[in-house]
């Protein structure tokens, strides 16, 4: 066993640092959201990818997924409490983003969705 695999840096980098994986968890920090509500919310996200990203953080226990026996069926994804855990290091990291890049998130989403972004870039 490395010392990686021992190490809650890395293995905390491994679950939330892939591509998008952190702006699905701050859109759920604002409640629960339908998929077609995440795609919308996530400017230029392909179906694909969140369907991905949703999944794999449904197995590692931070989004919880419930579906309604309605017809249509109808889903949605909220993050459970190890989920919720996160939400301060994406607050932390929205600070240091002002702070120190220059960078206003809502700013950024207008200007992305004024330009219409390309699929899959965060």
């Amino acid at each position: 066993m490395s010392s990686n695999d021992t190490c809650p840096v890395c293995r905390t980098a491994e679950i939330v640092c892939g591509k998008w994986t952190l702006l699905v968890i701050r859109d759920l920090a604002e409640g629960r959201s339908r998929f077609c509500e995440l795609e919308r919310s996530l400017h230029g996200i392909s179906p694909r990818t969140l369907s991905l990203r949703l999944r794999a953080l449904e197995e590692e226990g931070i989004v919880e997924r419930q579906t309604f026996p309605e017809v249509p069926p109808r889903v949605e994804y909220a993050l459970t409490d190890k989920g919720r855990a996160l939400v301060p290091l994406i607050e932390d990291m929205r600070t240091y983003g002002i702070q120190w890049l220059g960078a206003d998130c809502a700013a950024e989403d207008d200007a992305a969705e004024a330009d219409g972004a390309g699929a899959d870039e965060p």
